[in-house]
């Protein structure tokens, strides 16, 4: 028996937040990730600087949570 999309979202919001970053980026970087041949070199090395500099320490992301307040207080939500 096939999951339904709903079903499969029902599912995972459940799921660690690890948990669902790993399934993001396994469905994800097949198609957007530096290894496609579509993404411009440029970008490639912008997106490696990045990943490096988070690994390293040197800046730290922002959590999704503080982003999407920021969102909705831009847009007035």
């Amino acid at each position: 028996m096939s999951l339904t999309l709903d079903q499969i979202v029902e599912e995972a919001q459940q799921w660690p937040d690890d948990v669902v970053a790993e399934l993001v980026d396994r469905l994800m970087l097949p198609r957007h990730g530096v290894d496609n041949p579509a993404v411009s070199p440029a970008w490639r090395a912008t997106v490696a600087r990045r990943v490096e500099e988070i690994r390293s320490g040197k800046v730290q992301g922002v959590p999704g949570e503080v982003v999407s307040a920021r969102i909705r207080q831009i847009v007035g939500r």
